[in-house]
């Protein structure tokens, strides 16, 4: 299918954002053994990547509103559009030199989420979905896995760090999911385990502590897949609570359920 006058845009932008971010990650390994550190370097990347994000989608949809990790809330001339931008998803994986990051665009019109990208310009995977269009891996048309039984199911997750809340809930969780799952996985960038989602490769996630910048994308571009994304109580707070599950029916509803059970036993 050819892409869309806005998809084209959000693609450029990305692309552009990506080149900026693939000449700092090729930087970090140097910035490794310096006495201060690479952390000030990244924070640094993170702010050009999103300043190309927000000028050349500025320019090319003049007038609609960003809600972004650095700049935060920016209202616009056009109040029925809002681009949702991370420019830097997994900022810790690129300060230790992983290649699993991404730069997340998400827009809303009148509310609701109608396109959505996630771009990891080192493996130059490029997932996007318009809404009633299907999702896409760079030209691929993708599903959500088809298993059916959580005992069958590689799930995703996020785990709470230092200077984050909920590890002992986190635990409680872990546990509960270990005994049902065939494994677990982390990948340290939201996006990427939504968009790993709606490609088959897990068959569900599961996290908490997010922002909409975080999800924004990915939620579309799972439901595009044939998936479903809730909070992890089943309901549609995601960006108010921050907390989301995603997977293909079937594994949700069983995967809600071991998280209902963990609840029970706090």
């Amino acid at each position: 299918m050819p892409a869309s006058a806005l998809m084209n845009v959000m693609t450029a932008a990305a692309r552009k954002a990506a080149r900026s971010l693939a000449r700092d990650f090729g930087e970090v390994a140097q910035l490794q053994v310096s006495v201060k550190g690479p952390a000030n370097f990244v924070s640094a990347a993170d702010h050009r990547a999103e300043d190309i994000l927000f000028r050349e989608l500025s320019k090319a949809r003049p007038g609609y509103g960003f809600l972004m990790e650095e700049r935060g809330e920016v209202a616009g001339v056009d109040t029925t559009h809002r681009w949702l931008v991370d420019p830097l998803d997994g900022t810790t994986n690129f300060l230790h030199g992983i290649p699993l990051f991404a730069i997340s665009v998400g827009l809303e019109r009148e509310g609701q989420l109608v396109a959505g990208l996630i771009y990891n310009p080192i493996t130059d995977e490029l997932y996007t979905a318009e809404k009633g269009k299907g999702a896409f891996l760079n030209d691929r048309r993708i599903r959500v896995a088809a298993r059916q039984t959580l005992a069958d199911a590689v799930v995703a997750t996020g785990i709470p760090h230092r200077g984050r809340t909920g590890h002992p809930r986190f635990l409680r969780e872990a546990e509960a999911v270990m005994r049902e799952v065939a494994g677990l996985r982390r990948t340290g960038a939201a996006s990427l385990d939504l968009a790993w989602t709606a490609a088959g490769r897990f068959d569900a996630y599961w996290d908490r502590n997010l922002q909409p910048w975080d999800l924004a994308a990915g939620i579309l571009i799972v439901r595009e897949s044939g998936g479903v994304v809730t909070d992890t109580e089943g309901g549609s707070d995601m960006f108010e609570n921050g907390s989301v599950l995603a997977g293909n029916p079937a594994i949700s509803r069983g995967l809600l359920s071991v998280l209902a059970g963990a609840r029970q036993t706090a």
